[in-house]
């Protein structure tokens, strides 16, 4: 097999990759990420023991145990671009042969559930509730960077970019759907379209001091249904963490607290209780 290049996969001196600083035996087969680094050790305290703790940047990881379950918690930062790191390196440590510098024959499948704060875009979506992201929505464009569209819901983002007039100096959004295999876990929770977007203000139809690109972006997202399918809320994350992770192997799903909503104005009065209780409700179903 042909070996990976030092400038393609960057170890570091204790051979741990990169960016996440860390080795294969720091990590567990289920991890969940977070935005925040400060929610890693929200996340970890519920642990029943941690066996780890690793910080580079802003990425830091707990790895501990669970009733007997091992887990990870991952902080990525904000935004696609620290997701493209954060996928990518996890399936390096799950996948790829560091001495050799080459693929495992045999894959490793990770289970990668993203925890997220968001703002809802539908009236009923009430503040302080949790939603699954059914599908993730990518106006981001990482997509488009990668030659696999494997697990690209082709017709869903077309049917968008027509119903939005989607204008051609963005890139085209495209859509890829939860795994099954975690979706069915949440059948008691709300779920939708969850729209990725490049930034918190502009790019999610906000106004400080510049105007937005697209001023009814929020008229154009609420009225579009697909199948039954609403897109029911913005976040930054969510489209590339469902395109790396599944293209790679792995099963992912992201549920968001909703905190705000963008048509009602309100806003949760205690969000932090609201995480704290969606982190109960999602170990509670993974362990």
């Amino acid at each position: 097999m042909n070996k990976i290049a030092e400038t393609e996969l960057i170890l570091t001196s204790e051979n741990k990759i990169y960016h996440l600083c860390l080795s294969k035996d720091e990590i567990a087969d289920n991890i969940i990420l977070v935005g925040d680094p400060g929610r890693v050790e929200l996340v970890s305290s519920k642990f029943e023991s941690i066996e780890h703790k690793i910080s580079n940047r802003e990425f830091t990881t707990h790895t501990g145990i669970l009733r007997g379950k091992k887990l990870s918690v991952i902080s990525t930062g904000i935004g696609t671009d620290n997701i493209d790191i954060v996928i990518n390196e996890l399936d390096a440590l799950a996948n790829i042969n560091f001495k050799t510098r080459t693929i495992n024959t045999e894959k490793k499948s990770l289970n990668l559930i993203r925890l997220g704060t968001s703002g809802a875009l539908q009236k009923d979506i009430k503040v302080d509730s949790f939603l699954v992201s059914n599908y993730a929505l990518g106006f981001d464009g990482l997509a488009h960077f990668y030659s696999d569209k494997s697990r690209v819901e082709q017709k869903l983002g077309a049917a968008f970019q027509s119903h939005a007039l989607w204008p051609n100096e963005l890139a085209n959004p495209y859509c890829v759907k939860a795994s099954e295999k975690l979706f069915n876990k949440f059948p008691d929770i709300n779920s939708g379209i969850t729209a990725t977007a490049t930034g918190f203000y502009g790019p999610q139809g906000r106004t400080l001091r510049l105007s937005p690109f697209i001023a009814d972006l929020h008229d154009k997202m609420g009225s579009f249904n697909y199948n039954g399918n609403r897109i029911t809320n913005f976040e930054m994350e969510t489209s590339a963490v469902y395109y790396l992770g599944q293209t790679l192997g792995h099963n992912t799903l992201t549920i968001c607290a909703i905190i705000g909503n963008r048509l009602t104005k309100e806003y949760s009065k205690d969000y932090k209780k609201t995480v704290s209780e969606m982190i109960d409700l999602v170990l509670s179903r993974i362990c």
